[in-house]
């Protein structure tokens, strides 16, 4: 709804504020007087009508909103179908290159996954307050520039594709750790861009990625308690996705992928094999950190090395790593410790780990395994 708003108005706030006075008046006319055959149409035509009002009070232009306006006793009769589906415009005008990566990333995951300005934050690992600075810049951009709402040409198409993609992957990541419309919204979108872009390699390599990781959904949660992935429960496991997923990454590495979605999902592919190929994974992971030089990804490589070489291997690479305010550095820190039997360690790092922590099934798996020690 809220892309459409925005292709609509050309306005990211304008669109935010109609979309939020639709549903009040939804909120209060609906229980009265029931909710009408399709309330997706009748929200959008709703919102588009309280905005042109909006826009006609402030600026009194009569003869531009006569020609917008939808007649107010239509809204509850229109086709939902007349709304195109205008999300992938959405991320291209948010990852135009005119705006900093960061901001196209953040912009894209307010408007088009919902999330809250705290929660960007987190995923960037930056304070609240420097996110909501990077959107405002964000949007200023785009209404000086005049970033158009569109789908931009096939050949302007891989210049946007590292932000878009970056997009997906980090709307997916929020699903995942517990909102679940979220992740097949990402899901969704990712194979849009695979129809988009058939012939790149990532494209289908982030699709590979996302179903492999998704198909373990399932058997991630056990009455509402993080099971972790060699506790899982395989029969639980989506067998069709994880074919589905295959079959992405067969074609990306057909396509001679070798990019950092590529090799996150041959990695994926491993963890879901019986047994697991840590000294694999592990290599991979030195490999995606060789392309990304993330120390998130040096982090799950400490991982996998503790499996290959020992505990003491993994935490001489994790202790290395600037990644203070990350709550799974502390949870993993604090895992080898306890292999290690360095108990008080150990202890100190689940504390740490459990000050950072949000989400409430891995508050709790935390506070597990701290009483275990």
């Amino acid at each position: 709804m809220l892309a459409s708003l925005i292709g609509f108005l050309g306005d990211f706030d304008r669109a935010e504020e109609a979309a939020q006075e639709a549903f009040a008046i939804a909120a209060e006319r609906w229980p009265r007087d029931g909710v009408p055959d399709s309330p997706g149409a009748w929200l959008q035509t709703t919102a588009r009508n309280r905005a042109i009002d909006r826009i006609r009070r402030e600026r009194t232009l009569d003869a531009k909103t006569r020609q917008l306006e939808v007649p107010e006793h239509v809204e509850e009769d229109v086709d939902e179908s007349t709304f195109p589906d205008e999300r992938l415009e959405l991320i291209f005008t948010c990852c135009h290159p005119a705006l900093a990566l960061d901001g196209q990333v953040a912009l894209t995951l307010r408007t088009l996954g919902g999330l809250t300005t705290e929660e960007i934050a987190r995923a960037f690992l930056v304070p609240e307050a420097t996110m909501a600075q990077r959107l405002v810049r964000a949007k200023q951009k785009i209404r000086a520039a005049g970033i158009p709402f569109r789908v931009p040409a096939d050949h302007l198409l891989p210049d946007r594709l590292a932000a878009v993609l970056a997009v997906v992957y980090l709307v997916f990541n929020e699903g995942y750790a517990g909102r679940g419309e979220l992740a097949a919204e990402a899901i969704r979108l990712g194979q849009a861009l695979e129809t988009l872009m058939p012939d790149e390699p990532e494209v289908h390599g982030l699709v590979a990625l996302m179903l492999l990781v998704d198909a373990r959904r399932e058997a991630r949660l056990r009455d509402g308690d993080l099971v972790l992935l060699p506790d899982q429960d395989r029969e639980l496991w989506d067998d069709a996705q994880l074919g589905r997923g295959r079959a992405a990454l067969e074609r990306a590495f057909a396509l001679q992928g070798r990019g950092p979605y590529v090799v996150q999902a041959a990695i994926a592919a491993l963890h879901a094999g019986e047994p697991i190929d840590w000294p694999q994974i592990a290599a991979l992971y030195g490999e995606l950190h060789r392309l990304t030089r993330s120390p998130v990804v040096e982090l799950n490589r400490a991982v996998a090395v503790a499996e290959v070489e020992g505990p003491l291997a993994g935490l001489e690479i994790v202790d290395s790593l600037d990644l203070d305010g990350y709550h799974y550095l502390h949870a993993a820190r604090a895992e080898l410790l306890s292999r290690l039997n360095r108990v008080a360690e150990a202890r100190a790092a689940y504390a740490r780990a459990l000050e950072l922590v949000h989400a409430d099934h891995e508050r709790r798996f935390l506070e597990r395994k701290l009483a275990a020690l």
